[in-house]
């Protein structure tokens, strides 16, 4: 049976999806029945999707020495709804960016606007750092104080995608969540191969410079398609070692940060 490969090429890591389909014949592959999602499995893939964009981008536009910040609210200043915050923070950002173009660089950000079970709200902001970045926040930011920590690495940004479009299916403790990111944030067109006199993909190869992050690799049956399917992430060596073969020289050592948590 014919399978797909696509591949993703990023800044920081090389991600793999392989797949099977009917589309180029299946002889000898055993197909399972498919399957309709229920709500619950349907919200799960969104998910997944959105950790997989959010994953991408921070590979691709983002260093660990860029700011993992926190937008706090004092109580006298919660906003009233999710809106209202949308809008404050659209305000900020806006003066944030105004701020970066008169130093002569691009703003780029991630953003989740989270309110807890108990009316607690505050935004977690992924920002590129510049000179001056948490002035420039506190500054925009009147409603509370601004907490800045640098980012961490741990697994490739996986960890850090998770955590920046969680919503309440994710964490009990959120009453409600609204992620979003700049537009500025393109992720390269992936390589797509077709491999149609392999039944299946083999071991994983790993190019020099390098590793296999082994909790990444995915496995298993895609209940839309009943066809098998794997993913996985190949990074960059920490110690700076040789290049690749997608040209792309690997990174310095990852920075492993723990993330404050508040409901």
């Amino acid at each position: 049976m014919a399978y797909t490969k696509v591949i993703y090429r990023l800044k920081k890591g090389i991600e793999t999806e392989e797949y099977h389909t009917a589309k180029y014949g299946a002889p000898g592959q055993e197909r399972s029945p498919k399957k309709k999602l229920t709500p619950e499995q349907m919200e799960k893939q969104n998910q997944t999707n959105r950790e997989k964009k959010a994953r991408r981008k921070l590979r691709e536009h983002f260093q660990e020495e860029d700011y993992f910040s926190d937008l706090t609210y004092r109580k006298d200043a919660r906003p009233p709804d999710m809106e209202t915050a949308k809008e404050q923070f659209s305000k900020c950002i806006r003066q944030v960016r105004k701020e970066y173009r008169r130093r002569g660089y691009e703003l780029k950000w991630m953003r989740n606007v989270e309110v807890g079970t108990k009316n607690g709200w505050h935004i977690h902001v992924i920002i590129n750092r510049i000179p001056d970045t948490d002035i420039i926040l506190q500054a925009a930011w009147p409603y509370g104080k601004v907490i800045n920590t640098l980012m961490y690495e741990k697994g490739g940004f996986a960890d850090l995608a998770a955590y920046i479009t969680k919503t309440p299916a994710t964490d009990p403790r959120l009453r409600e969540s609204d992620y979003s990111a700049s537009r500025n944030l393109p992720i390269p067109e992936p390589e797509k191969k077709i491999y149609r006199h392999w039944k299946t993909w083999k071991e994983i190869k790993v190019p020099a410079g390098y590793y296999l992050d082994k909790s990444s690799v995915r496995e298993g049956i895609n209940p839309y398609t009943g066809y098998r399917y794997r993913s996985y992430s190949l990074l960059p060596l920490p110690d700076g070692g040789k290049e690749g073969k997608n040209g792309r020289k690997a990174a310095g050592q990852p920075v492993h940060r723990n993330i404050h948590q508040r409901p």
